[in-house]
C-alpha cells in the first residue's frame, strides 16, 4: 500500500479533526510509527524467511505475484538478485565512501566528485573547514543527502536530526530487502557541490546487462522543478519506454559529446555484474563525473511504460542460476 493511499485511509478515521494542520500531523505520526514497525520487523527477521517476505512485499507494492523460481520480468529478476547475488563487492561499491577507491583504480580519480571530508557522526563535522557550497551524504543509503548551496543559511539542527536518524538505520530493511546495503558501516561524507550553468545537473544512468551497456536513462531539467526523463540506446536513439519515475521528454535531447567514452567506462565498471546501473553526471564543459553504482534501481518495482517492457527488458537480463 502506498503512503498516499495509507494517508487517505487514516484521514477517514479522523473526521473530527477539522484543522488541516492537525490532520497532517496525525497522519505523519501514524505513518512514521507504521514505517518504524515495518523496519523493525524486517531488521529482526530470520534470513530463512527473506524469500517469502520479499514476495509478500513485492505483491503488496506492485499488485503482481513474485515468481522467484522462474523470474521473467526485469523487476522479478532484480528481486532474485537481491536474495542470491548480494556480494561483498556489491556492498563495497554501494558504499558511497568505499566505492571511491575502486573507481580510482578502474577509471581514475579525476572522474570522482572531490571529497571534502568523512565523519562517523554529524557532531564531528567542522563546518568552518567546509566551503560555502557542498553536499552531505550518508554513505549507506539512497536519497539520504543534504544539498548545501549556502552554508550561512543551513539549518544545522534540521540536518543533524536527519543524519542522526539515518546513521542509526540499515537501508537494507527500508524497502524491499536490498541486502547489499546490509553490511555497510555508516558514515557521513561531504562532496564538492557541482552543477551546470543553470543550476541543475544532467544525469546519464547507464543500464548494463550482463556486463554490457544497453540503455542510457537521461534525467534533466531539475533546476526548473520540472524534472523529466528519457531512455536512449547506445547509439542515442530515443526508446519508446520509460520507468515512469518522471514525465517523459517531448523534445529530442542531444547526445553528450563524450558519449562513447562514457559508455566505455560504464562497460569497464559493469563487467563483473549480471546487472548494474552506472550513473554519471555530465557537466557543461563536456566533462563527466561518476555518480554511483546502482544494483537494484527503484528496489525493483519500476512501473515500466508501456508495461510490456518489464518483460522485454527482463529477457536481456540473463541470471546465473
Amino acid at each position: 500500500m502506498s503512503l498516499i493511499s495509507s494517508a487517505g485511509k487514516i484521514l477517514a478515521h479522523f473526521p473530527h479533526l477539522k484543522d488541516g494542520v492537525k490532520k497532517l500531523e496525525t497522519v505523519r505520526s501514524i505513518l512514521d510509527k507504521q514505517a518504524e514497525a515495518r523496519y523493525n520487523y524486517y531488521a529482526n527477521l530470520d534470513p530463512s524467511k527473506y524469500p517469502a517476505e520479499l514476495a509478500r512485499w513485492y505483491e503488496s507494492t506492485t499488485g503482481t505475484p513474485l515468481d522467484l523460481e522462474n523470474p521473467q520480468t526485469f523487476n522479478e529478476k532484480i528481486q532474485w538478485l537481491k536474495l542470491y547475488d548480494s556480494t561483498p563487492l556489491k556492498t563495497r561499491l554501494t558504499d558511497k565512501y568505499l566505492a571511491r577507491e575502486w573507481i580510482t583504480e578502474n577509471i581514475g580519480e579525476e572522474y570522482l566528485i572531490p571529497l571534502l571530508g568523512v565523519w562517523d557522526s554529524f557532531d564531528e563535522i567542522d563546518f568552518d573547514a567546509l566551503p560555502n557550497q557542498f553536499v552531505l551524504k550518508a554513505n549507506h543509503g539512497s536519497g539520504w543527502n543534504v544539498i548545501v548551496k549556502d552554508k550561512v543559511t543551513l539549518d544545522k539542527a534540521d540536518a543533524k536530526a536527519k543524519f542522526d536518524k539515518w546513521v542509526k538505520l540499515n537501508f537494507a530493511y527500508i524497502a524491499g530487502l536490498e541486502l547489499h546495503y546490509k553490511d555497510i558501516v555508516p558514515k557521513i561524507i561531504a562532496e564538492k557541490y557541482i552543477e551546470n550553468d543553470e543550476g541543475g545537473l544532467y544525469d546519464y544512468k547507464v543500464h548494463c546487462f550482463n556486463g554490457k551497456p544497453m540503455y542510457i536513462h537521461y534525467i534533466g531539467d531539475r533546476a526548473y522543478h520540472s524534472t523529466k526523463e528519457a531512455f536512449f540506446d547506445t547509439e542515442w536513439r530515443l526508446m519508446p519506454f520509460t520507468s515512469r519515475t518522471y514525465p517523459q521528454y517531448d523534445d529530442q535531447i542531444q547526445a553528450p559529446e563524450r558519449l562513447s567514452e562514457l559508455l566505455q567506462f560504464a562497460e569497464k565498471l559493469a563487467k563483473e555484474f549480471i546487472y548494474v546501473r552506472v550513473d554519471f553526471y555530465v557537466l557543461n564543459d563536456g566533462s563527466f563525473k561518476f555518480g554511483e553504482m546502482t544494483f537494484t534501481p527503484g528496489s525493483g518495482v519500476y512501473k515500466w511504460e508501456p508495461p510490456e517492457y518489464n518483460s522485454k527488458l527482463g529477457k536481456l537480463l540473463v541470471l546465473s542460476q
